[in-house]
C-alpha cells in the first residue's frame, strides 16, 4: 500500500533561479514556504546526494523530529529526498522543467509507503498545494 501525491505549478523565473532557491538553499527556504517545518543541515558541505538534514514537523501540533536525506540531486533538474517524520517514511521527488526562457514548471511527487491510497488525502493535498503557492510567491517576489 502506498499513497501518491503529485502537484505542479509554473514559476515565472528561469530554472537556475528556481533550483537555487528550492534545492541549493532548501534548508534555509523550506521553513519560509512551510512554517510548520524547521530544518537543520547536519552534514558538511553544499546540498547534494548524501546531505543529511534534521527536521521538525509541527503540522499536527506537537513537533515530530525526523530526518531528510538527499537521495537524488541533478542540478537545475531534480531533488529527491527520503524523509522520516518519526515512524513515517516519505519519498519526495521534485522535478524542474523549463517552459520557455524565464518560466519553470516545478512538479512535486510524494509517496507515503504504508498509507492506503484510498484514505482521505484532502488534508495532505491542501497542505501540498499551499506549499507550492508559497514557493511560487517566495521565488517570484525575491528574485
Amino acid at each position: 500500500m502506498t499513497a501518491y501525491f503529485k502537484e505542479s505549478t509554473v514559476i515565472d523565473r528561469p530554472v537556475a533561479t528556481v533550483f537555487r532557491m528550492f534545492a541549493e538553499e532548501h534548508v534555509r527556504n523550506h521553513p519560509r514556504w512551510d512554517p510548520d517545518i524547521k530544518l537543520e543541515q547536519v552534514s558538511a558541505g553544499p546540498m547534494g546526494v548524501g546531505t543529511m538534514i534534521r527536521r521538525w514537523n509541527s503540522r499536527r501540533g506537537t513537533p515530530v523530529e525526523g530526518t531528510m536525506e538527499v537521495v537524488e540531486y541533478e542540478p537545475n533538474h531534480v531533488l529527491g529526498m527520503l524523509i522520516h517524520d518519526g515512524p513515517i517514511e516519505i519519498k519526495g521527488r521534485t522535478v524542474l522543467e523549463a517552459e520557455g526562457e524565464d518560466r519553470t514548471r516545478i512538479t512535486h511527487n510524494l509517496e507515503f509507503p504504508g498509507m492506503d491510497d484510498s484514505m482521505d488525502k484532502s488534508f495532505m493535498s491542501s497542505e501540498f498545494q499551499r506549499s507550492l503557492r508559497n514557493i511560487k510567491q517566495l521565488i517570484e517576489s525575491e528574485t
